[in-house]
């Protein structure tokens, strides 16, 4: 593998760029359609970029947990945001439910469906790639 300076330097600029324009995205899925997946093969694409520059260990150490675990608890926030819809039986799975902490800002189950398929996107892409790439 040819090492390439601009790449090494730039992988980092990149992968954070990525990652603030993924939390853009998944936020602004919040009222609009989408979010959740795009974020997260965003977020995911600049994590590659720096483990293609700097190597799969250094990928590693960058994202701290395994990209399994974090697939998980993807999971299991997007299973939560079904959870609200048992208090009224009626009500289907995903059923939306708003709070309003503090009269403005409303916070419901969509958000956390949509970080729930934002982490479990980030695991698997991550997961799939690291695999692929030399020790």
């Amino acid at each position: 593998m040819n090492d390439s300076l601009i790449l090494r330097t730039s992988a980092p600029m990149l992968m954070w760029l990525s990652l603030a324009v993924s939390l853009f995205i998944v936020l602004r899925g919040h009222n609009a359609p989408g979010g959740g997946f795009l974020g997260g093969l965003i977020a995911s694409a600049g994590i590659l970029i720096y483990a293609i520059a700097r190597g799969r260990a250094a990928a590693e150490r960058l994202m701290r947990l395994d990209p399994v675990a974090i697939c998980g608890a993807g999971l299991l926030a997007a299973l939560a945001s079904g959870l609200p819809a048992w208090l009224d039986p009626g009500a289907p799975y995903l059923v939306h439910a708003w709070w309003f902490p503090g009269g403005g800002l409303a916070i419901g189950t969509t958000i956390l469906f949509d970080l729930g398929v934002y982490l479990a996107v980030i695991g698997t892409v991550t997961a799939m790639f690291l695999a692929l790439l030399p020790r």
